[in-house]
C-alpha cells in the first residue's frame, strides 16, 4: 500500500483518555503519552523529508456529543490534511457506571454529523479506530452488548464515507491470544504501552507507512 501522507501535511488525533494520555492542554503541540505520540514518533523518525505534523485534541472522558459540541476549534478552524477519530468507549460506559446510555442510533447521528462536516468543509482524509473492550475486569464482559452496535456503526460508516479503518477490537482479541487481556489493557478500556504501541502499528499500516513499522 502507498504512503497516503503528503508533504507538510497536517494530522489530528481526536478522541477520548485513550487519545488523550495525559497531554498538556496548555502545550497544542503536546501528543500525551500514548499511542498519538508513539504514532508520531515512528512516522517522523522514518519519514522526516515529509515533515509531517500531528496534533493531539484527544480529551478524556469525551463521547461523540464532546466532539461534535467542540468540533469547530479542536478540528475544522485546526485546517488538517487528515483527521484520525477514536469515540465510542465512554458512548458505552457511562451506561453502565452513571446510567447514562447513548443508544447506537444517537451515536451513529453524532458521528455522522462528524464525518459530513469534516468532508464539507475541509475535505480532509480520515482515519477511523473502532472502540474496543477487554474482559477484564469480568463485568467488562456485559458491556459488549452495548459496544458491538457501535463498532458496527464505526464499520458502517468508514465504508460509507470512504474512510480507513483501524479494526481495533479485532487486533485486540487477536493479541489477547498471545499473552493476557489484562497486559494489553490492566482495565480492558485503557491500553498499557503494549497496547498504545498496537495502536500505533496498526494505524500506521492502515495509512501505508511500511517504513515506520518495519522491524
Amino acid at each position: 500500500m502507498e504512503l497516503l501522507f503528503k508533504q507538510g501535511d497536517v494530522v489530528l488525533f481526536q478522541g477520548d483518555s485513550i487519545t488523550d494520555a495525559g497531554r498538556n492542554k496548555e502545550q497544542p503541540g503536546d501528543l500525551g503519552r500514548g499511542y498519538a505520540h508513539l504514532t508520531t514518533a515512528l512516522f517522523n523518525s522514518a519519514y522526516p523529508e515529509l515533515q509531517v505534523k500531528f496534533l493531539n485534541r484527544g480529551i478524556s472522558g469525551n463521547r461523540a456529543k464532546d466532539l461534535l459540541n467542540r468540533w469547530d476549534a479542536d478540528c475544522l478552524e485546526l485546517r488538517p490534511n487528515w483527521v484520525s477519530i477514536y469515540i465510542g468507549i465512554n458512548d458505552t460506559w457511562r451506561r453502565y457506571d452513571r446510567n447514562d446510555p447513548t443508544s447506537a442510533e444517537q451515536f451513529e447521528k453524532e458521528y455522522r454529523e462528524l464525518l459530513v462536516r469534516t468532508k464539507e468543509r475541509l475535505g480532509a482524509g480520515i482515519v477511523m479506530i473502532e472502540p474496543f473492550v477487554l474482559p477484564v475486569p469480568e463485568d467488562r464482559k456485559k458491556w459488549r452488548e452495548d459496544l458491538d452496535p457501535k463498532i458496527t456503526v464505526v464499520r458502517e460508516l468508514a465504508r460509507e464515507f470512504g474512510a480507513l479503518l483501524v479494526p481495533l477490537d479485532g487486533l485486540f482479541a487477536q493479541a489477547s491470544m498471545l499473552a493476557p487481556s489484562a497486559y494489553w489493557a490492566p482495565d480492558g478500556v485503557h491500553p498499557s504501552p503494549a497496547g498504545h504501541a498496537l495502536i500505533a502499528k496498526n494505524w500506521l499500516k492502515t495509512v501505508g507507512a511500511a517504513r515506520a513499522v518495519q522491524s
